[in-house]
């Protein structure tokens, strides 16, 4: 059910600037409830207090600031592998039991790249894109959702605690999301984050990357 809290941080959310700005303590909440007072009336669809409005942005605020990461807290280096497609399909058990078999398909000890991702409904399968025409016709009896060329991975090698270290997830996210950049897989592990992203903002995540680890280093 939604709530005044629910609806700011779903406004919010779509609206990184005034987002950056509530966790940075640099907006007027009382301004900022008041602007936002009509439009979270109309979806609630009932008349809200403001006050109501400000005391959700200042719990979504000290929320936000909980997920920082202390300068000095973790290091890293930034991997860019470029050339990567990716495949959306529905879940299936015949496509569960061979999905083995594109291990064998894929020389990854020559440093290609592979990530298979099982959800709930849907598999989505990244791989270097020279692989392209063999995965598809792997998949031809599949229910291919979406299938798309001209990506990149951005990985994020950390040396500091990265599963440990709560906030480094939202952040990197928050910062790409900032820059408008889209996501089409998140990938982590105990000592990795990876990111894949359209070729076209693979030189401005490798900067927005980099200068996060900048700030946490």
């Amino acid at each position: 059910m939604s709530s005044v809290s629910s609806e700011v941080k779903v406004l919010l959310g779509n609206k990184p600037f005034l987002l950056d700005a509530l966790a940075k303590g640099i907006i007027s909440l009382g301004n900022l409830a008041e602007d936002m007072k009509p439009e979270i009336e109309s979806r609630l669809d009932k008349e809200v207090r403001e006050s109501a409005i400000v005391m959700a942005l200042r719990r979504y605020s000290e929320e936000i600031q909980t997920h920082t990461v202390p300068a000095g807290t973790i290091s890293g280096e930034i991997i860019m592998k470029t050339n990567i497609c990716d495949f959306n399909v529905q879940k299936t058990p015949a496509l569960m039991s061979k999905l083995k078999m594109l291990y064998d398909m894929v020389s990854m000890e020559r440093g290609d790249f592979l990530n298979i991702t099982v959800g709930s409904n849907e598999i989505s399968i990244s791989v270097s894109e020279k692989y392209y025409p063999r995965i598809e016709e792997f998949l031809s009896d599949e229910g291919i959702i979406n299938k798309q060329k001209g990506l990149v991975s951005l990985t994020l090698v950390f040396s500091g605690d990265f599963l440990h270290t709560p906030g480094i997830v939202f952040q990197v996210i928050h910062r790409l999301a900032w820059e408008n950049i889209n996501l089409y897989e998140i990938v982590s592990t105990m000592t990795e984050l990876t990111v894949v992203i359209q070729k076209n903002d693979s030189i401005k995540g490798y900067e927005v990357l980099q200068k996060y680890l900048d700030s946490v280093s």
